[in-house]
């Protein structure tokens, strides 16, 4: 049970670690919705379709950060430090990853969890090989072993087989040091770009509007080293 990465005693941990962060970061969260309103108006959140525990697809939740119809401008699905198509207010959340936050819904509601392989979408795990869809016997995390050790820098083959270490060595207290060391990452800010969805060993996905095509966000894998 304590070894156990989709036993019980994580799964109560999540939702208490998340339903915890929800009441007391609600005063932060209302100041992004308002922030991103009045920078940009509606909408607020990026909604995008990720694959999750098994192979299942879910609503993965953030607040936009980048202008609507993005990823029909500029670079298209890729996105680059200085991308214009990112707004005042999405700049600094995602500097301080503050756009990750709605997440906790997703690990309150079941679909993730509070530490775990980062979630993309259907077209990259498609080119899984059958050792890569390991990272999908585990629920995707708000933060992981990989986004401490690289984050955005790693390619993704880098980050599964970081991933899969993780599922082979899981136990509650190393998650506990990996949301620790989060914290830390989070402070350098020197991660959040790199490769993103731009990788040799895999195609850019297709935007679709289940994916979130339109939302003005570009479906990369989220920013919180956490990602």
């Amino acid at each position: 049970m304590f070894n156990d990465p989709n036993g019980l005693l994580k799964r109560a941990f999540d939702f208490l670690g998340a339903a915890l962060g929800l009441i007391l970061l609600s005063p932060v969260l209302l100041l992004c919705a308002a922030a991103v309103y009045l920078d940009d108006g509606w909408p607020i959140f990026y909604v995008q379709e990720r694959i999750g525990r098994k192979g299942r697809p879910f609503p993965f939740f953030k607040f936009r950060t980048m202008v609507r119809q993005a990823e029909k401008m500029g670079l298209g699905l890729e996105i680059v430090r200085d991308d214009q198509r990112i707004t005042r207010v999405g700049r600094f959340l995602r500097r301080w990853s503050l756009d990750e936050l709605p997440q906790l819904l997703n690990v309150l509601r079941g679909e993730m969890s509070l530490v775990g392989p980062r979630p993309t979408v259907a077209s990259q795990v498609q080119e899984y090989t059958p050792r890569q869809r390991r990272r999908l016997e585990v629920r995707p995390g708000l933060t992981g072993w990989a986004q401490i050790n690289g984050r955005n820098l790693l390619t993704w083959p880098q980050r599964i087989e970081l991933d899969i270490d993780y599922i082979d060595r899981y136990s509650l207290a190393w998650d506990l040091q990996i949301i620790g060391r989060t914290f830390k990452v989070l402070t350098q800010g020197d991660q959040i770009y790199g490769y993103g969805w731009n990788n040799p060993q895999f195609p850019n996905p297709t935007p679709s509007p289940a994916e979130g095509g339109g939302q003005g966000e570009s479906p990369r894998e989220s920013n919180l080293p956490s990602s």
